[in-house]
């Protein structure tokens, strides 16, 4: 065959190596190319599609890979598959078109988990990480538990800023939180059943939780945080709680209210499994003492990450073990290999030692406390009563209950027609229903320009 001449869509989303893979793969399919065809070479295909050789010939290797053609030494590419008679159903990707004219808006996007990327310290990260890079260390998986240095400048800055109380034997590295949490559930899941959690709260957590076959039982959060009456009811010896900052209220239990946590965790002998997830941004008080810095008994469990203070690209998270569960942990430690990168590791323990850590901390704090001040005035300034915000003392994002008639979706819905991404909180909520929607708005990345225009168009679609 001399000759495969089709239309190229060059305004598309699919990538072009991507059309030509599948315009030949659906001309074999259907039998159009039978076997034993030889096709144009990867510079004539190039040639006639008016398309670069790169393109053909990756197009080329990945039908080659998939055993629908063949290369031959100095004779060519033809075709290798063989279909019978029998009824091949393939359907190329389509394209999704949308009515709208979304693409012409720019999204204004209120995406919680996300960071100030235009302040991330990139030159001193650079910086650092090529001078770790050279350690010949680096070019292996590293250590299971997590990098030695990264654990040692651990134990310092959580005595010091959370009041945690461990030695580097007892943290864990990991890629995630929820990596953690699934390493913690191998050493729990044998003697529990039952895992208590807030309602509303992390449903990620929950999930996962369920997924490992624990009975999860809701308990109802309020402005003092999880009910610790209805806790004292429950079956769980389990809990996993956000005490500083509740995921999504904003709410932090009193230092009484967790004081009665580490009784009944001692009481039940259960864990306590403390998410201290964005500690560092709070903006009216100093953080509260952790729940671990206050257990004498040995029962919570600590979760951290670096994912809102630097970047989630990073992927470093970490879990100080009660020291009982610590044996446990080294009998399954040979089974594991450690998900987060040696060289991150390395540079954020040096990007610590070396005294960066701290004046990055202050400067995203000042700047996360200006942007959270600024959206709760926008927000009052036009909703006023039709709003309630919660959780805008602390974090990097709020939650806005909006007094409207109109559902979760519907809001959702307005708001991406006219370029505004906002998201639901409706997937927190298990048992206990609000009578009003609940939004989640972020603030990481917006600047102060987005965030003024965001809330006006919002307050436009809405009201």
């Amino acid at each position: 065959m001399n000759e495969l001449i089709f239309n190229i869509n060059r305004e598309s989303n699919i990538p072009m190596y991507q059309q030509v893979y599948q315009y030949i793969r659906t001309q074999i399919l259907s039998g159009k190319l039978e076997w034993n065809t030889k096709l144009p070479s990867i510079r004539q295909l190039a040639l006639q599609l008016e398309v670069s050789r790169n393109t053909t010939q990756l197009a080329y290797e990945q039908l080659q890979s998939e055993g629908y053609i063949r290369s031959e030494n100095k004779k060519g590419f033809f075709v290798d598959a063989n279909i019978s008679d029998e009824t091949l159903n393939y359907e190329p990707i389509k394209e999704q078109h949308h009515e709208n004219n979304q693409t012409d808006i720019k999204t204004i996007d209120f995406k919680i988990g996300t960071v100030d990327q235009a302040n991330f310290p990139l030159k001193t990260w650079r910086m650092l990480t090529n001078k770790v890079i050279k350690d010949s260390s680096m070019f292996s998986y590293g250590e299971k538990q997590g990098d030695i240095q990264l654990r040692k400048a651990l134990v310092d800055y959580l005595f010091q800023s959370r009041g945690v109380n461990t030695s580097a034997e007892q943290i864990i590295i990991g890629s995630s939180t929820q990596h953690l949490l699934l390493l913690l559930t191998l050493l729990l899941k044998q003697d529990y059943q039952n895992l208590a959690v807030e309602d509303p709260g992390y449903n990620v957590a929950r999930d996962l939780f369920a997924l490992q076959s624990f009975i999860i039982d809701p308990i109802p959060v309020t402005e003092q945080g999880i009910q610790v009456d209805r806790l004292l009811q429950s079956p769980s010896r389990l809990l996993y709680v956000t005490p500083t900052h509740h995921f999504p209220y904003g709410v932090t239990i009193p230092v009484n209210e967790r004081l009665k946590l580490i009784q009944w965790a001692k009481k039940v002998e259960g864990y306590i499994i403390e998410d201290d997830y964005d500690s560092e941004f709070r903006y009216i008080h100093q953080p509260i003492p952790s729940l671990q810095s206050l257990d004498t008994n040995d029962r919570v469990v600590y979760l951290g990450t670096f994912s809102k203070a630097l970047l989630p690209s990073i992927r470093v998270s970490y879990m100080v073990l009660p020291k009982r569960l610590v044996s446990e942990y080294k009998k399954i430690l040979p089974l594991l290999e450690q998900t987060s990168s040696s060289i991150h590791q390395r540079t954020l323990a040096t990007f610590m030692n070396e005294g960066y850590w701290y004046s990055h901390l202050r400067k995203m704090k000042a700047l996360y406390k200006r942007k959270m001040n600024l959206l709760n005035r926008e927000l009052l300034k036009h909703f006023k009563n039709y709003v309630e915000i919660k959780g805008s003392s602390s974090g990097v994002y709020v939650i806005i209950e909006v007094k409207t008639k109109m559902s979760e979706k519907m809001l959702i819905e307005r708001a991406y027609e006219h370029g505004i991404a906002v998201h639901p909180c409706s997937q927190t909520f298990s048992i206990y229903k609000p009578q009003y929607p609940h939004i989640l708005l972020g603030l990481g990345n917006l600047s102060e320009e987005e965030i003024i225009k965001g809330v006006s168009q919002l307050a436009k679609i809405w009201l």
